[in-house]
């Protein structure tokens, strides 16, 4: 299909109003959108057939080969800004963290390979050290997870807190413990900080250490400031920035590589996303680290807010990359679902 002048003019200005506006609207809202108990609900999945909305017939975009996608929605008032996402080895089932405080876990559905719905869906508040939803403290913008030991560990970027759930013995009943965090932390940009958290791999130099990267948190060059977590023990190094690209979420791909995903906005540029490739061999104290694009990709093809990323191998042995949006709560935007396959480069 054709996409005119005025579309674009339309698209561009929806952008603007997508990351100008949403972010105030998040603030005013989100108490009204966090669960208040465990509940099952419906999640709706409209297909996304093609990734690219000019040529259809296309599925090759730089390193990744697209398979499908999924818009989802839901009537539940705490559906939506979905930031941070697990995928288990299956393939198939998942946990996820919304932005204002609710656990989402449920069962992606397939169809000859592709995406094709959503199961079992269930939602329930993340919960504290004193058992209450971590929201009714005003501890909001929940931006990123990983599993690290048998722990699932999330950092809240409004209050620059890492928490660790034993969400595999207790479910949703897990009650978030606070880990010790670096004086560092008391220094990072209010909304600009713990969007990526990563479990190292247990091969590496690093093992037993959780990878942060901030958000827009920058250092004296101009670089995301980031951290190796591991007890007590604190290691600084940089992630490079580049084309005004700020980092939104991360997770390791088997067996030595770190994945990053990036969100660009301007009045200028409109909006864009695009996935580097960094070298976890590359992660050590003082070390200034950058890694290739493997897609980049503008309105012009099927994207949104996109705040989180997962890895899997199918049972093909494909390596599979699922990204998510996170809506905002906002009527102009969307929750994504998109996977893609990397290919030879």
């Amino acid at each position: 299909m054709r996409i005119s002048r005025r579309h674009w003019l339309v698209a561009g200005a929806l952008a603007g109003a997508l990351f100008c506006a949403a972010g105030s609207y998040a603030v005013l809202s989100e108490e009204l959108h966090f669960a208040a108990a465990p509940a099952r609900i419906e999640v709706r999945a409209a297909p996304i057939a093609s990734f690219d909305n000019r040529d259809p017939s296309k599925v090759r975009f730089g390193a990744l080969e697209f398979r499908g996608g999924l818009v989802l929605t839901s009537s539940h008032p705490a559906f939506g800004g979905i930031s941070a996402f697990h995928m288990e080895a299956d393939g198939s089932h998942f946990l996820a963290a919304t932005d204002n405080g609710s656990w989402l876990r449920g069962r992606i559905v397939y169809r000859d390979g592709k995406p094709d719905g959503i199961a079992d869906v269930e939602i329930a508040p993340i919960l504290g050290s004193n058992g209450k939803p971590v929201a009714s403290r005003g501890w909001f913008d929940v931006e990123s997870l990983t599993e690290l030991g048998g722990q699932f560990y999330i950092g809240i970027e409004r209050v620059d807190q890492i928490l660790r759930f034993d969400i595999r013995r207790d479910g949703f009943m897990a009650r978030g413990e606070p880990i010790a965090v670096p004086p560092d932390f008391k220094t990072l940009g209010f909304n600009k900080s713990l969007e990526c958290l990563a479990a190292a791999p247990a091969n590496s130099a690093i093992a037993g250490n959780l990878i942060v990267i901030t958000e827009q948190t920058l250092d004296s060059a101009g670089n995301h400031r980031s951290f190796l977590l591991k007890g007590g023990e604190v290691g600084r190094f940089s992630v490079k920035r580049s084309d005004d690209f700020d980092v939104t979420d991360c997770t390791i791909l088997p067996p030595g590589d770190l994945l990053i995903v990036e969100r660009r906005y301007s009045p200028a540029r409109g909006v864009a996303m695009r996935i580097r490739r960094v070298p976890v061999a590359a992660i050590k104290e003082g070390a200034l680290v950058d890694g290739k694009v493997l897609i980049e990709a503008d309105l012009a093809y099927q994207i949104d807010n996109m705040e989180g990323i997962a890895v899997h191998r199918n049972a093909a042995g494909e390596t599979v990359i699922t990204l998510v949006s996170d809506d905002n709560f906002s009527v102009i935007q969307r929750n994504l679902l998109l996977q893609f396959v990397l290919m030879g480069e």
